[in-house]
């Protein structure tokens, strides 16, 4: 797991009641967080932010706002001294000029007891822990009293604008606009509380999710990721448990087996089916272990089926889960009516075997959002391991994915991907080069797979080489289907 690093980002508004804005702004796709999603100016938190023996985070915060919001926008707080035009100067030679260090840093500590004022604390987010790049978020208010005009880093910013809140947080649910999750979270606060209860409301929802609540992990509407921690391989953690539904639930994947994480869900569904929905069935990829671990225990808790596919119910026969009807491909799960109030909102099933013999996706018919279990990972390859694994039938189904032009996709461990269509082309493309590596390195002798690893898998960490020998396996028996190698005693060869 990797340490979050601080950061900050500052939610800026102008007017009051109903005609409250706030600024949103459009992130580049090259940008590794949050690449093309809509979220506030923000940032990690550098040297330059820190002031000689404040060890209040706040204040620390409030001076990389400040920053971040001149270098990515333009714009400038009432109580930040000098003109909108030598401030920009400024931010733009931070990191080559010392002398703009110096002189940016005299500009704030001279300015610094109106900002404490003008710039407030909101609340701390911490990215949750299955993410594979984390910050650590402290949240900032600004009020802009005047219009300014803006002028957008085209390194990191698309476009922005302020729009009201509920408009903002209607254009997320209508699929026209993608909104980083925990500035959702606030959007809808501040369309829902109004700016006077806005930071109580929030500064106490998010104080839940230090505490051990589920982050409101939403990156398209109607499916929520509750992570849970697995025996997975790494450098994933944990699986993610998704529920699908707004009214009509389906509960895909809950894979916790430690007493904490079994809690964990429960309690988060109590809640739910409190509010009014109700859990229709518990679903189920595949049969491994880092997937199935609380199916059982749900399914008498609510008591509804759980559901999978007939091979994956025939490996989980020594276990606690009693199965219920069997998915097949084409099998339509109803959801009700979508977010958006879109009628006949439905979730399909896909027959998607490879990784495992009864490996199934979930697809719904709305937002073009796919549950995608073990086909792809957001923070790893795909280790296909024979017998149960096979290569050509997982590219086969790869391939089937690749066809249905995927919009957010949802692996099992890693965030969601905001274009699936491009992390399957992805994925088919690192694989037809990994089988042109193996290739490569066979030999018209016979050789181990030991000693074929180094060269076909020579990318791979050393710790992760035990698991791709699994893979190099599986390559090499596709290969040999294919009549381009062959088995010879303990060793393969070129056919």
């Amino acid at each position: 797991m990797s340490e979050p690093r601080s950061s900050a980002s500052i939610l800026v508004t102008r007017g009051t009641g109903e005609d409250l804005e706030v600024l949103l702004i459009e992130r580049s796709p090259r940008l590794r967080f949050f690449g093309g999603y809509w979220a506030f100016p923000g940032g990690a938190t550098e040297t330059i932010d820190d002031r000689p023996g404040d060890q209040d985070l706040w204040n620390t915060a409030r001076r990389c706002a400040v920053r971040e919001l001149v270098e990515e926008t333009g714009l400038r707080c009432r109580g930040l001294a000098g003109d909108s035009a030598r401030l920009r100067d400024l931010s733009e030679r931070l990191h080559e000029d010392a002398g703009a260090v110096a002189e940016w840093s005299a500009i704030l500590d001279a300015s610094w007891t109106r900002l404490r004022e003008e710039i407030q604390p909101v609340c701390r987010i911490t990215t949750p822990e299955f993410a594979p790049i984390r910050f650590a978020t402290e949240f900032v208010h600004l009020t802009l009293e005047a219009d300014e005009p803006f002028r957008f880093n085209a390194h990191e910013i698309v476009q922005g604008r302020f729009v009201k809140p509920s408009e903002a947080v209607r254009n997320w649910v209508d699929g026209r606009q993608l909104i980083a999750p925990p500035v959702l979270f606030l959007l809808e606060i501040l369309a829902t509380h109004g700016l006077g209860n806005f930071r109580a409301v929030a500064a106490e929802r998010a104080a839940r999710f230090e505490q051990g609540d589920f982050h409101p992990a939403r990156f398209s509407p109607g499916i929520f990721i509750a992570p849970l921690a697995s025996p997975t391989l790494p450098p994933a953690r944990a699986t993610n448990c998704l529920i699908v539904g707004t009214d009509r639930l389906y509960v895909i994947d809950p894979a916790a087996i430690a007493e904490e994480g079994q809690t964990k869900i429960t309690r988060h569904l109590e809640r739910l089916v409190a509010s009014g929905a109700r859990i229709d069935a518990i679903l189920l990829t595949h049969h491994h272990r880092d997937h199935f671990g609380s199916a059982g225990l749900l399914a008498r808790r609510f008591g509804v089926p759980v559901r999978a596919h007939a091979a994956t119910f025939e490996r989980l026969a020594h276990t606690d889960i009693e199965p219920g009807p069997t998915l097949e491909d084409g099998d339509v799960l109803e959801l009700g009516t979508a977010p958006d109030g879109t009628p006949g909102w439905q979730l399909e099933t896909l027959y998607t075997p490879g990784h495992a013999p009864g490996h199934l996706c979930f697809m719904e018919n709305r937002y073009r959002a796919a549950v995608v279990g073990d086909m792809l990972s957001t923070v790893s390859t795909i280790v296909i391991d024979p017998p149960e694994g096979h290569m050509a039938t997982y590219l086969k189904s790869l391939e089937r994915l690749q066809s249905l032009n995927i919009g957010m996709l949802y692996p099992a461990h890693g965030p969601a991907f905001r274009d699936g269509a491009q992390l399957v082309r992805h994925y088919l493309t690192h694989r037809r080069q990994r089988e042109q590596m193996i290739l490569k390195s066979l030999a018209a002798a016979p050789q181990s797979l030991a000693a074929i690893l180094p060269q076909a898998y020579g990318d791979v960490a050393e710790e992760a080489r035990p698991v791709a020998l699994r893979s190099l396996l599986a390559g090499l028996e596709k290969l040999a289907e294919d009549g381009a190698a062959r088995r010879a005693g303990e060793g393969w060869c070129l056919a």
